[in-house]
């Protein structure tokens, strides 16, 4: 009797052991497939890397050739109105190149004097102490300041009003 079982046993565990192969394989296999896909992401998210690398290169290559042809556009004009014998015309001419440039790129003044000091659009060199205007009221602008769209683009340099302290005695 026990022969019999032993058999039995063997056929168990050879079905087992191929079923187990089997398995073995089918892992395998997908395994196999999904190191495949692995390596294709890997390799298109390289490609797009390069790609976006390229992209920004050429980007900042046009954005600085846009630049350089208005510098060269007022280089120009300069020249035009150094050798002018009345330059005031010339002049004219290149500020108003210049605030047109200014009008396209966004780029707008601030406005200060009159207005209460506001120290993310002002910077303060100085103060002076008087008795005609309110405290903290700019009452110079030394270096005008500019905005670009909503951003800061360079800060007004200004002189502000500081009302004059009268002494007790």
């Amino acid at each position: 009797m026990t022969t019999k079982k032993t058999t039995g046993k063997k056929k168990e565990n050879t079905e087992k052991n191929t079923n187990l192969k089997k398995e073995l394989e089918k892992l395998k296999i997908e395994l196999k497939e999904k190191n495949n896909k692995l390596l294709r992401s890997i390799a298109d998210f390289q490609n797009y890397q390069k790609r976006i690398e390229k992209e920004l290169i050429y980007r900042e290559q046009e954005t600085k050739k846009k630049y350089l042809e208005e510098l060269i556009d007022l280089h120009e004009l300069l020249k035009k109105v150094y050798d002018d014998n009345n330059p005031k015309e010339g002049l004219k001419l290149l500020i108003n190149n210049i605030e047109n440039f200014f009008e396209k790129e966004q780029i707008k003044p601030i406005k200060c004097i009159g207005e209460k000091f506001n120290h993310n659009i002002h910077h303060a060199i100085t103060t002076l102490e008087k008795n005609d205007c309110e405290d903290n009221t700019i009452i110079e602008e030394v270096k005008k300041g500019y905005m670009l769209n909503d951003k800061i683009l360079r800060p007004s340099q200004v002189i502000v009003a500081k009302k004059v302290e009268k002494k007790k005695l």
